[in-house]
């Protein structure tokens, strides 16, 4: 007699529940029946029988009832309507960040070059490459092991773009002027570890994550430096933020000369990018639309 389907999602229910919130668990068990056994809920309605349970499944279950987050677990995380290959060494894309790319690809159009400082995976350089073949893109990150995964994320999709391993901490790049910055920098606070899942503190790269409490602004100053001295007259900005930081990082872009300063917020009504515009005429086709 063969294995009840809506046995075996019960069973990986409650090995879950023990440490996600219940909508949650089902969420996970839902998406690893779709990898393993390419059921959809309806098969589990159906109560579909199966001959065994695949060993690659029940290791992956293994491993998420150990709070390692299930983008690791399965080596691919999606962005932007993309699979992309993700590791411990990068963070886990998030649909935050859709909405950051979103925004450049409806502002922006022509032979622009930009560059993606912390690209991590490379979501938001690659995204921006294939939706804009255009564009000229440069991906830079401080992790060695970060730029092997977005080189073989790149590779993977077919997108050509350059990749330049540097710290955007430091006074100086190895870059010439671009027309477009963008950037995802480390913006969660050492005070906010207590509020975040134990998946996250326990498995995704500290160094890309968070920053001191005491100096929530250190990326975003840098990166207000960079642009001052790397982007072309008319150049853009754009930062993924902190949502309780949107005034802060506004008030340090126009500080610094930067105009047309705004706020987005995302689908969340959370503020979370903030983006502006070096002073003087722009290149033909820099303009927003």
């Amino acid at each position: 007699m063969g294995l009840k389907l809506r046995d075996i999602y019960t069973r990986y229910t409650a090995s879950l529940s023990s440490i996600y919130p219940a909508e949650e668990a089902k969420s996970l068990v839902f998406w690893l029946f779709e990898v393993f056994l390419d059921c959809k809920r309806k098969d589990i309605l159906m109560d579909r029988e199966l001959s065994d349970i695949p060993r690659e499944m029940e290791a992956a279950l293994e491993k998420l009832t150990t709070g390692m987050p299930i983008q690791y677990v399965l080596g691919n995380a999606p962005f932007y309507g993309r699979s992309f290959q993700v590791s411990p060494a990068v963070l886990v894309p998030r649909n935050e960040t859709e909405e950051l790319v979103h925004l450049i690809l409806a502002n922006h159009s022509g032979k622009l070059k930009i560059v993606d400082l912390g690209t991590g995976s490379g979501c938001i350089a690659i995204s921006l490459k294939l939706e804009w073949p255009e564009a000229q893109l440069l991906a830079l990150d401080i992790s060695a092991d970060a730029l092997v995964l977005a080189r073989q994320n790149a590779a993977a999709m077919g997108a050509s773009l350059g990749f330049i391993q540097a710290d955007m901490l430091e006074d100086d790049l190895p870059l010439e002027k671009v027309d477009i910055m963008v950037s995802n920098p480390p913006y969660v606070l050492e005070k906010e570890k207590k509020f975040m899942h134990q998946n996250v503190l326990a498995h995704e790269p500290h160094l890309a994550l968070f920053v001191p409490d005491h100096d929530p602004l250190r990326f975003y100053r840098a990166i207000v430096r960079h642009a001052g001295r790397y982007l072309n007259p008319g150049g853009y900005l754009y930062v993924e933020i902190n949502e309780a930081y949107g005034a802060a990082v506004s008030e340090l872009m126009s500080g610094n000369g930067m105009e047309a300063v705004k706020v987005y917020r995302d689908l969340q009504d959370k503020e979370r990018v903030v983006w502006g515009r070096i002073p003087k005429i722009s290149k033909p086709g820099s303009h927003p639309k």
